[in-house]
């Protein structure tokens, strides 16, 4: 669920892990379908035949595909404030992947703010996210990624 705070409290909250998403599957008709959105049809992503006989036994989501999940999964885990104008997708500062994402696995983001800066007279925030995508029942992250979120409060 997500945290709402008064863009000047934003700062008492870097450092802390925000919050943790539900879980997400990733079925073969996401990974086709993004296949087919960014015209990349490895065969470890689209033919689960093939894929089967490959070291990951399966076919596994493309990792930009688990970087787009970023705006589904991490939305419920950071920290907002009050009726916000807009959220602007600022940027991001690193992203690593680490483990594949395999067909109908569970997914989710855990959200870690750290740092703030408070722009325009306290009317914007710059916050950056650490974020990992968990795999269910795997030990080590599909990714993790710093992301910069634009706070926009509403002019008053």
């Amino acid at each position: 669920m997500t945290k709402i705070v008064d863009i000047n409290e934003l700062e008492n909250f870097v450092g802390e892990v925000t919050g943790t998403s539900e879980w997400f599957q990733v079925t073969q008709d996401q990974i086709s379908l993004f296949a087919d959105a960014t015209h990349d049809h490895q065969f470890i992503h689209i033919d689960p035949e093939r894929a089967a006989d490959t070291m990951f036994g399966s076919t596994i989501a493309h990792g930009f595909l688990t970087l787009s999940m970023l705006s589904h999964l991490a939305i419920d885990c950071m920290i907002t404030i009050p009726d916000p104008e807009m959220v602007i997708n600022y940027g991001l500062d690193t992203v690593r992947f680490m483990s594949p994402v395999k067909v109908d696995k569970r997914i989710r983001a855990v959200c870690k703010l750290v740092d703030v800066q408070v722009k325009g007279a306290g009317k914007r925030a710059l916050c950056k996210y650490d974020i990992s995508i968990e795999i269910e029942g795997e030990k080590r992250p599909a990714m993790n990624a710093e992301w910069l979120m634009m706070f926009m409060a509403k002019k008053k």
